[in-house]
């Protein structure tokens, strides 16, 4: 189980300009940086060039949502035409009206594209998340209109996020996310404190230019008894994936899930955290609970799952920054509308 600071994990050092989920080498060692540290992105007046107009920003979900041109939702007809008075289009064979947000997470809305855009851009151009109250400031909204927008992207990454699969190479650790309670109670029975699992796909030991992390995936847990995390297993690694944990009970049943799992018995505490074997891992919570108590210093449990999902989320499409946004608009257009009463209530843990 992964409990340190960030500043114990052997052989690394932090920085405070190194991009998300990456870290420089020992001062005494050559500095090697990977290519992604250096992409241009979408800058800010690339940005306002591109979408700083409800038209740009309308053409853009047009062409996202009906790529090979507009689909009737009711009877599939291509014929179409635009109502722009009134923002709707209009298929020629059943006459059926609807707008370029309906049936999308943006169903219903009253705000205008470009505030949307702008959210999703401020969400996905950095490598660390954004407040609630840091979107008001920008948007020019309210604090609830600022959060029931920040949810609803989140959603569309949860939703984006819960199909992945690791294979290969995987590390994996229990983790809590939570501040301490002086109740007396202590270990992995402490409350106050929230489970998930943190597994991460990097590339092989053999690898010549070192061990790289690739994926990740991280989810909000019950608890971490054996059925729990063989559930979570069979949804989340491949049959032939190489799984490392440590000793803890619930991961003996990792051995019927996948081909190989090599459980390491650690002594606990700091020691752990400096075993080679959970060095990127270790890294992965450390960017972790270092973002979220830096942007948002506290998230509700209910919402847990949401906010794993955005790090996971941005750090797996960290490889192409310049599309991000685009990526991130496809999945919203393809996910369904997220009513106010489901908003608002707890994802429940897998």
């Amino acid at each position: 189980m992964w409990c340190g600071t960030l500043g114990e994990l052997t052989g690394f050092v932090y920085s405070l300009e190194a991009p998300l989920g990456l870290l420089s080498r020992p001062r005494s060692l050559p500095v090697t940086y990977s290519p992604s540290q250096f992409q241009r992105g979408l800058s800010f007046p690339k940005f306002l060039s591109q979408f700083g107009t409800e038209e740009q920003c309308l053409q853009e979900m047009f062409a996202s949502r009906w790529p090979k041109g507009f689909i009737c939702p009711e009877c599939g007809g291509q014929e179409h035409c635009r109502l722009p008075r009134r923002g709707l289009y209009q298929c020629n064979v059943c006459h059926t009206q609807t707008s370029v947000t309906a049936g999308t997470i943006f169903h219903g809305t009253h705000l205008p594209l470009t505030s949307w855009f702008l959210a999703m851009h401020l969400l996905t151009c950095g490598k660390h998340s954004v407040s609630a109250m840091e979107l008001k400031r920008q948007l020019g909204v309210t604090y609830e209109t600022a959060w029931r927008m920040k949810q609803k992207i989140l959603h569309v990454m949860l939703e984006r996020e819960n199909g992945r699969v690791l294979s290969g190479r995987v590390e994996v650790d229990d983790a809590y996310m939570g501040g301490e309670r002086h109740d007396g109670t202590t270990g992995r029975g402490t409350t106050g404190k929230t489970p998930f699992l943190a597994a991460v796909q990097t590339t092989p030991d053999g690898d010549p230019d070192g061990r790289k992390v690739l994926y990740v995936k991280l989810t909000k847990v019950r608890n971490f008894k054996g059925r729990t995390v063989k559930t979570w297993a069979k949804r989340s690694l491949a049959t032939a994936s190489h799984v490392l944990t440590d000793g803890m009970t619930g991961f003996r049943c990792l051995r019927t899930v996948v081909k190989h799992h090599d459980r390491k018995v650690m002594p606990g505490g700091w020691r752990s955290a400096k075993h080679p074997a959970f060095a990127w891992v270790n890294t992965i919570l450390g960017n972790l609970k270092g973002s979220l108590l830096g942007v948002c210093r506290w998230v509700s449990v209910k919402h847990l799952p949401r906010y794993l999902a955005e790090f996971q989320w941005r750090f797996n499409r960290r490889f192409d920054l310049s599309t991000i946004l685009q990526r991130l608009l496809r999945a919203a257009v393809l996910t369904p509308p997220l009513p106010e009463n489901l908003l608002v209530l707890a994802e429940r843990s897998r």
